[in-house]
């Protein structure tokens, strides 16, 4: 299929929510084009509010070099966007950014001879600053203020009005840390719930953890999005083969990580230890490897000790800390000491159960990679 194709198939589809995940340079942006360019061609009434790559380049800095930087501010470019400036002000962008607990504060500067034509420039300067002396903020907290500015757009009336029946987000994470994509996820998961009984919602992103978190909200069995044979969500892959595209279904029960990798080389070393025709198999560095891989499950449930996810794919505590113990220090020896690639039987069984059992636990989906 073709973008247009793509973006057909989802507008026609019963689903209010689709949460799309794709690699960068796959499309997504451009779908988001094809979505509005498919409505506008079909002369449809869905008509749409987008965030995406053109949003935010809207957002332009003046570095004002001529006068040492001394009055740094981020300049709105006129767009159809200027007349719902009207619509927000500062109080509802910093309530907003308030989750995301920004350094900095700001203020909007409108155009002085024709205040109607809405928000011309934007400064912004330290919290603890009486002065106001602007600053340039980072990528991140430029990113963050965007996505908020935004977020306030889309709870006034004036924007998402009858006639706008979806909401178009592409990519709102990039850039961010960890710690700021998980409130991201938290608000755009408020956002849909407001709104995804009038409103289609297509969210595309090429951010693993952001598609995992939010995939997994979605399923909630308490959250409104689910009912009995009724539920309002579609998670979806976006994939390009050439120069063919097409939406891959994600089972219910697959996790979207990039530890999948690894998880595929160990099932691969494992198979050909157990191959007495090879004599390719497990050494000591698939050690390291298992580590990481439960040291990313345990980061991802929120944990941080691989300890809990021992215990959670079924070992006692004592079981738990004895394999932590012993796998720490296969992996964390000092370069001087004499060393070995060749893992003993003991070592080997214990890493081959530990596998069966993450297996067992997380069904993992690995091997199409």
């Amino acid at each position: 299929m073709e973008l247009q194709d793509i973006a057909k198939e989802i507008k026609n589809a019963k689903k209010q929510i689709f949460l799309l995940y794709a690699f960068n340079a796959t499309g997504k942006t451009r779908l988001s084009v094809e979505y509005k360019e498919l409505c506008r061609n079909e002369r449809c009434e869905q008509t749409g509010v987008y965030y995406n790559a053109f949003s935010e380049d809207l957002f332009v800095w003046n570095n004002d070099i001529e006068n040492a930087e001394e009055n740094i501010r981020m300049r709105i470019v006129k767009s159809s966007l200027n007349r719902l400036h009207s619509y927000i002000d500062e109080t509802k962008v910093r309530e907003k950014l308030k989750p995301y607990n920004v350094k900095y504060d700001f203020d909007f500067h409108t155009y002085e001879e024709q205040p109607e034509d809405g928000i011309e420039e934007i400064t912004f300067y330290l919290k603890d600053d009486d002065e106001k002396n602007p600053i340039k903020v980072s990528r991140g907290e430029e990113r963050i203020f965007v996505w908020c500015f935004f977020l306030a757009l889309f709870d006034t009336e004036g924007w998402l009005d009858e006639n706008s029946i979806y909401i178009f987000i592409d990519d709102p994470v990039s850039s961010l840390d960890d710690h700021n994509i998980f409130v991201t996820v938290f608000t755009l998961f408020e956002l849909i719930k407001k709104h995804y009984e009038n409103k289609k919602i297509i969210i595309t992103t090429h951010h693993i953890g952001f598609a995992t978190i939010l995939g997994n909200w979605l399923r909630d069995p308490n959250n409104p999005f689910r009912g009995r044979n009724n539920n309002k969500y579609s998670l979806k892959g976006l994939s390009l083969d050439g120069s063919e595209y097409s939406l891959v279904s994600f089972e219910r029960k697959a996790v979207w990580l990039y530890h999948l990798r690894m998880l595929q080389v160990l099932d691969k070393a494992i198979q050909n230890d157990d191959d007495d025709t090879t004599d390719e198999g497990l050494e000591v560095y698939h050690m390291a490897v298992l580590r990481q891989i439960l040291e990313n499950i345990s980061s991802f449930l929120g944990i941080g000790r691989i300890e809990f996810v021992l215990e959670e794919i079924g070992y006692s505590e004592d079981e738990a800390k004895y394999i932590a113990l012993e796998d720490n220090a296969l992996t964390h020896r000092n370069v001087y000491f004499p060393q070995s690639d060749i893992m003993v039987p003991d070592n080997k069984k214990m890493l081959k159960e530990v596998f069966r059992r993450i297996n067992e636990k997380y069904h993992f989906k690995y091997n199409n990679l």
